[in-house]
Formats: C-alpha cells, structure tokens, sequence
C-alpha cells in the first residue's frame, strides 16, 4: 500500500472535484436503495389496502415519492459519471505530466538500462492503470460505507434491531470480502502488469526487428515465444476474471442469506407490532437494494493488486536520481565558446574499463576539430560529456572560463547547437520540424535556412506547410541530415557539435554535406566526430582517438609527415 502513497498525495490537486464525485455517487446509491424499497414497500401496501382502501389509503404521496427516487436516480447517475471521469480525467493528465517531468532529467543515464519499448508501457499502459485507485477503490468503498450509515440511520425509526442486523451484516461483507479478495487476487494483478509489459515489449521487438528475423529465419522462433507470452498473460486475466465471477457469486449468496434473515425477523414484528404487514416488504427489498452498493467494492480490490503493482513500476523510473544536475541561477550566453578538457575520465555505469582515460584537450574559440577513430574509441561518450548528457567521474571540462557544471541549463542549451548521427523526423509539418531548434524564427527565416543548406524542393508542395514523417513525406538519408544542419542553422549557437553527420551516405553526398557544414558554421567553434577520412584537410586539427585516449594530434599536414596512426589510416583508404 505504500507504493500507492505519493499518488494519492496528487489526489489533493482535485480533491473538490472528487469530493463532488463521490458525493454524487453517494446520493446516486441512495435514491436507487430509496426507489426499490419504498417501491416494494407501494406495492405490499397497496395490495393489502385493496379496492376497499382506495378511499382511506394515500397513494399520491409514495406515488411521487417512487418518481422522484427514480429521477434523482437517474441525474444522480449521469452527473456522477460526468463528474468523476472528468475528475479522473484531469488526475490521469497531472499524473502524467508529473511521472514525464520526473523522467527527462534522468535521460539518457537513468533510462540507459530501460528499452524504449518498456518506458512506452510503463508512462502509458501502467499511468493508466492508476486511475482504477480513484474510480475502483477510494470512490466505491466511501459510497458503501456511506450507505451503510445512512440505512441503519433511516430503519432505526422503525426498528433498531431489524436496522442494526442489517448494517452489521453489510458492514462485516463490507471488512472481510475485500481484503479476502485483494490477497487472492494480487497475485493475478501482479502477473497481468508483468506479463503486459513482457508482452509489448516483444511484440515491439517483433515489428522492430522482422526483417532481421526474417533474413535469419529466426521469425518463426520468436513467433513461438511471443505466444506463448500472450498465453500467459491470457492465462493470468483468465484466472482474475474467474476470481471476479466467484465475487459477485458470493455476493449474490450473501445477499439471498440476508434477505431470508431479515424476512424471516420483519415477519414476526416490526418497532412492535406483531403484524407488520407492507412493513416485512420494506425491510426485505431495502436488504436487496443494499448489496448494490457493495457490490463493486470485492471486484475493485481484485484489481488493487494490479494497481500496486504499476504503481510500483512507475515508481521504479521515477524515483531514480539524476546523474546529472544543473544549478538554478542563470549564467550569460556567450558569444564565442573555447573548449578546455583537462584530464577527463569517464566510466559508464556497471563497466571495469573506462570509456575516457585522462582526456586532455585545448579548442579556441572559432577553430574546427575533427575526432578521428574507430567504432568504440570514445568519440561519441566526448560528446556527450561535452552536452552534459553524462558528467566525468574525475577531471574537468570548462566553457571559456567557467566549469561546464555551473551552466544552468537553459544557457547550456543554447551555447550548443547538436547534429546527431540519427535525425529525428517528427510527423508534423516542415514549419514544425524547423521551429522545433527556434521558436521565434519567422517563416522568410525559415524558408532562406532551407535554401542555405539545399532544401528547397521542400518547398515546392505545400510550401512550410508539407507535412512530413508517418502519413506525410518521407526524407532521404540526405536530406534528413541537412534538416538536422538546418536545424542547427536556426538555433545559431557558438559551439557545434557533430557526430557522424554522413554516416550511410554515399560519396557525392557526403562531400555536399561536408562542404555545407562548413560553410553554414563559419566563425564557429566545430567538434566533428568521425570515422571518415574525407575533406579532413579542411580542418584546423584533426585529433585521433583509441581506446578512449588521445593519441596524436595536429593539422593534416603534421599528421602525415609523423607518420603515426592517420597516416597509415590514409594508406589503408
């Protein structure tokens, strides 16, 4: 139960509106309790008035008295579910706002060990699962137990001890059933969260992935395995719907057993008189219409177990701390940025051997760098330090004269422009795509970045307006990475950091991009890394990497008089 403790603290930010909600439920139950007892108790004592009655037995007033029960009924039951699925609603949206804003300063270092297809089902399938707490639990045990006091308050007037028999039976389902349930169906909860999870999570591996599987001739075989998968989390909602149809049974056997009990005790007296009557009707259909209330409240502790264990699921995410935090207090933007790395090591979490070994490193501000070596050397981690994605577990990394660390991150943010070696194509319109990097940026701006970097058959459909990614335009390799450099283009930040910008590209391609990229970033300060040996020339130092070290650096024509590691990289071109 202490998993479920911080969400219901976000309860507080809407406790009117679910207060209203169960209060209408509450009047709700009411009324249907009020219709079929003083209906049953009309319809006794009009039979046994007779035709002879019709002149001494007043029936306008019970008769008014059924029509309002059941309209109250009936607005009661419509604003109530208004009234909670709105609230529920807007608790589900706090909720997710709140687990969203606890995750993104954990990325990357403390999603790292979580698949992307897992995040997606716990932020969706397991958020979801939380607002059974409101609308399965709190709300039908308030209900119940509102009930119970109210019926024991309104048939004491006419017998105490028909009235307290009554609510003690209720009130003794009302404390055994649910518990007894919650242990016999948690856990069955527990298997359905795991198992959905477990499920989802292959069958987006199986989409992800068919063409490997199919080229591999592994389709088959994973096939199997998510099935069976499927079957077990069938099996385990098989279980939890069987455990439910013996609550309701149950419940149906208690309440029969109660409706004898209280027939048999109304038929000898009633407050007294040992003739009671219409009185017998009354206290017998009240006993009936009771159980309603109690009804889903065996059905909604069944479904506690599920709710727990997302709860903790969530929680699990959620409540890691990030590796890496940024002070509150602004800093200014700087105009020029010179890099200063002194020696820099980095391990990544779990792992005997550093990615970075005493990396030390010098960039002025305005010069172009290029990081050269081969897949693993540490290229991409230097970057990532250099964004703050990660933080060195020993050296330093400064920003002009200033540590990275005492950048807020709002100015860090703005001081690095990033072109990823994957673009991301967002569906959504060209505009979108672009003022994703400048928010204020104006469509003339727009349209003369696309321009700048070759875009502008972009232009020629729908103008900014095109719509690109799933349902819309697709990009080539290409053209994805001039979006990513347009991008960059817009944000217009001192540093620039590229990595693998023309990886997968063909030759001409990559060329075109390369002599685009320095073109558009010209008077900044450029860190490219790469495993490619074209247009290197270009640059003002070329650093060469491996094993998470520096091993030589210097401009390209130094680099080849020293006949070191570049050197015969160019002789093995």
């Amino acid at each position: 139960m202490k998993a479920l403790l911080p969400y219901l603290a976000l309860y507080r930010r809407h406790k009117w509106l679910l207060t209203l909600g169960v209060i209408l439920a509450i009047v709700t139950l009411l009324a249907s309790i009020g219709l079929l007892t003083l209906s049953g108790w009309f319809l006794s004592a009009s039979a046994l008035a007779g035709v002879a009655g019709i002149y001494t037995f007043n029936y306008m007033l019970p008769a008014a008295g059924v029509r309002g029960a059941a309209i109250i009924r009936t607005a009661g039951r419509y604003f109530e579910r208004l009234v909670s699925h709105d609230a529920t609603f807007r608790v589900l949206q706090h909720l997710r706002v709140t687990t969203f804003s606890k995750l993104l300063p954990l990325s990357p270092a403390g999603l790292a060990r979580f698949r992307q297809g897992e995040l997606l089902n716990r932020m969706v399938a397991d958020v979801d699962t939380l607002d059974h707490l409101y609308l399965r639990v709190l709300s039908p045990i308030i209900g119940a137990l509102a009930v119970i006091v109210v019926v024991i308050a309104c048939l004491s007037w006419l017998d105490i001890t028909l009235a307290l028999t009554l609510g003690g039976i209720l009130l003794l389902t009302l404390l055994l059933l649910p518990p007894l349930f919650y242990r016999s169906g948690k856990p069955h909860g527990e298997a359905i969260t795991e198992q959905r999870g477990q499920y989802r999570q292959r069958l987006t591996t199986w989409l992800q992935g068919q063409a490997e599987l199919t080229l591999f001739g592994a389709s088959d075989r994973y096939r199997r395995e998510l099935d069976h998968c499927e079957y077990q989390w069938l099996d385990a909602q098989r279980r939890q719907a069987g455990l439910t149809a013996l609550s309701q049974a149950l419940m149906i056997f208690i309440s029969g057993i109660t409706v004898i009990v209280m027939l048999w005790l109304a038929s000898h007296s009633v407050g007294g008189n040992d003739s009671p009557g219409a009185l017998i009707a009354l206290f017998v259909f009240c006993a009936l219409a009771s159980f309603e209330a109690l009804a889903p409240v065996t059905a909604a502790f069944q479904h506690l177990g599920q709710v727990i264990a997302s709860a903790r699921r969530v929680t699990q995410v959620t409540s890691q701390q990030p590796e890496v935090n940024f002070p509150q207090a602004a800093v200014p933007l700087p105009r020029q940025l010179a890099l200063t790395l002194r020696d820099v090591t980095f391990y990544y979490p779990g792992q005997p051997l550093p990615a970075l070994k005493t990396v030390s490193l010098q960039i002025e501000a305005g010069e172009r760098v290029a990081i050269l070596g081969k897949t693993g050397c540490g290229k991409s981690t230097l970057l990532q330090l250099l964004t703050r994605a990660w933080d060195c577990q020993s050296g330093e990394i400064r920003f002009n004269d200033a540590s990275i660390a005492s950048y807020d991150e709002a100015t860090l943010r703005a001081s690095t422009s990033v072109v990823p070696q994957r673009t991301h194509l967002f569906s959504a319109t060209l505009r979108d795509n672009l003022l994703l990097a400048s928010p204020q940026a104006s469509d003339d701006r727009l349209t003369a970045v696309l321009q700048d970097v070759g875009l502008e058959k972009l232009l020629e459909d729908s103008g900014l307006n095109c719509w690109l990614g799933e349902g819309g335009r697709q990009l080539s390799g290409g053209e994805l990475r001039r979006l990513a450099i347009a991008r960059a283009c817009l944000h217009n930040a001192p540093l620039v950091l590229l990595d693998e910008p023309t990886e997968g590209l063909d030759a001409e391609t990559e060329r075109q991009i390369l002599d685009l990229l320095l073109r558009v970033t010209a008077g900044k300060t450029v860190l490219i890394v790469t495993h490619r040996l074209q247009a290197l020339s270009q640059f003002d130092r070329i650093v060469v990497m491996d094993s998470g070290q520096i091993i030589e650096q210097g401009n390209h024509g130094e680099l080849l008089a020293q006949q070191g590691r570049y050197y015969h990289f160019r002789q093995r071109r």
